[in-house]
Order: C-alpha cells, then structure tokens, then sequence
C-alpha cells in the first residue's frame, strides 16, 4: 500500500472506478430495449445536470472560468470529449448487443496500452517484463489475427480511445471535475440535436415512458459521472503504469457477467487470445509488485532491513 496521502487517495479511487465500471454493463442491460444512440444521449444530457449541481455544491466555478479563458484547453477539451463520446456509445452498443466479451477484453488490453503510452509520452520507462507482458499481448492478438482471420475491431477500438482519453487528461492541467463538466457541455448540443431531430421511438417521449425507465435514463448521470470522477482522480494522483495495474478490476467483473450471467460464448478464437492477456497481465502485476517491494525495502533505514 503506498505511504503517500495522495497515492493511497489514488489507490482507493482507481478501485472504486474500475469497480463501478466492470459492474455498470448490469445497468444497461435493463435498457437493451432502447437504442444505443438513445442512451448515449441520456448519458450526455443527465451528466451535465448532475456535474452542475456537483460544481455548485463543491463551488468550484472559478476554476470554469479559468479554462474558459484559455482557448487552447478548450481545444483540447473537444478532442477528449470526442473520445469519451466514442467510448461511452461503443461500450453501450457492445454490452447491449452480445458482445460484452469484446467489451471485456478491451479493457483487458486497456493497461497495457497504458504502459505503451506511459513510456512513449510521459518518459515512463519500460521495465523487462513490462515489455514481455506488452509482447505476449500482442502475440495473443496476432495469434487471433493469423489463424481465425479476424481482429478484435471493438476490443481495441474501446481500449485506443480510452487509453488515449486517459493520457491526455493526465497531461491536461485541469482537475477532474471542471474538466469532465466542459467535457460534457462540449457533447451537449450534439446530444440535444439527435433527441430533437430522431425518429420518435416508444421510449424517446419521457412523458410516456414507465416510471422505472425514465429513473434508470436519468440515472445515467450518476452511473456516467461517479467513475469518471473516480477514475480521473486516480490518474492525477498515479503514475499512468501504476494506474493500468488497477484496471484490470472491471474486464474481470465484465467477463463473469458475460460468460455466467448473460450466457456468451467463450469460442476457442477468444480462449487463445484471452489466455495471452491473462498471462501478460500476471507477469505485469509480479513485476509491479517486485518493484513495489524493492522500493519499500530502498526506503527502509538500514538498521531495519533484513540481514
């Protein structure tokens, strides 16, 4: 467990984020009945809300105003908001269509994109296993590639964009929460725009709905914000490879679900390339662990260390 105040923060909010994520395909399996795009909507239009009424309890407008002077953030604002947009539909659409393995193994690839990242944009350097772990990972993809001609297209498109969504928000200095608020403000008039202009559905008219689907559309807010929060909390407070050793936690939830709850087939195509990452992401958590144990033993006083 990291001495530091602000790592064990890290620590606690990584957890909780990637909890909240490997648990929320439950969430929107209770909506398979509306379109993904729909949903993607909600997802837009109640997390402002609920961020605007978060930044006014926490008064944290000041800070608002401090990006909105600053044309060049919100540029790159835009582009993260794009990303997460990209992310958040995709992930909705896999889940809801039978494909929540490749949702799964998408966020199983996720961390070692993170140390790919970490090494060639934040000078994080690369250890010997690390890049085994890397290796192997890419093998299991190519081995996929090779003998079934297929690549995981959905896979590598969510753990790309969410990789790269959480590389530049580390490299953004904006905290979490103004961020994540503009981000969603940047996404609003395209959400409001599609549920203006789509063809009416049986679930589109709030009015008409059931009480129980307008409570879990609206609640889309919550289930949206609370990890993200989380989770660009822990980016801030992590090193970008430490980070990826959490993130593990949600494709494990993810996959449970898929394969003993909503009855998903686990092929032979998926096995390989499973088996590869699983192996890749335990030589990764040994040698973060060896490395967490050299280090607390360097900062040991001398009289104390083991003889």
């Amino acid at each position: 467990m990291p001495t530091n105040p602000e790592q064990r923060k890290g620590v606690i909010l990584a957890c909780l984020a990637f909890f909240m994520w490997g648990l929320a395909p439950i969430y929107f399996k209770l909506l398979q009945h509306i379109s993904a795009f729909e949903i993607l909507m909600h997802r837009v239009v109640w997390s402002v809300l609920f961020i605007v009424v978060i930044v006014s309890v926490m008064r944290q407008w000041q800070k608002i105003k401090q990006v909105i002077k600053q044309p060049k953030l919100l540029l790159m604002l835009t582009l993260t908001a794009g990303l997460l947009g990209f992310n958040w539909g995709l992930f909705i659409w896999a889940v809801n269509n039978d494909h929540m393995l490749d949702a799964s193994l998408g966020y199983y690839i996720n961390p070692l994109l993170n140390v790919l990242l970490g090494m060639l944009f934040l000078g994080e350097k690369l250890r010997k296993w690390q890049g085994v772990a890397v290796a192997l990972a890419l093998s299991g993809v190519a081995i996929q590639l090779v003998s079934f001609g297929s690549f995981p297209v959905v896979a590598f498109s969510l753990a790309g964009s969410f990789a790269i969504y959480g590389l530049l928000r580390k490299k953004l200095p904006i905290e979490s929460l103004p961020g994540l608020l503009l981000e969603a403000v940047i996404l609003l008039p395209v959400a409001l725009i599609y549920w203006w202009f789509m063809a009416p559905t049986t679930s589109s008219n709030l009015t008409l709905n059931e009480w129980h689907t307008n409570l879990l559309l609206i609640s889309a807010g919550v289930i949206t914000t609370l990890p993200l929060l989380c989770f660009t909390g822990a980016a801030k407070r992590l090193q970008y490879t430490t980070l990826g050793f959490f993130q593990y936690i949600g494709p494990s939830l993810m996959f449970i679900l898929a394969v003993m709850f909503y009855g998903e087939v686990f092929s032979s195509e998926r096995v390989v390339t499973f088996a590869c990452i699983w192996s890749a992401l335990a030589i990764f958590s040994w040698d973060s662990y060896r490395q967490s144990q050299k280090r607390k033993l360097a900062n040991m006083p001398t009289a104390t260390k083991p003889v």
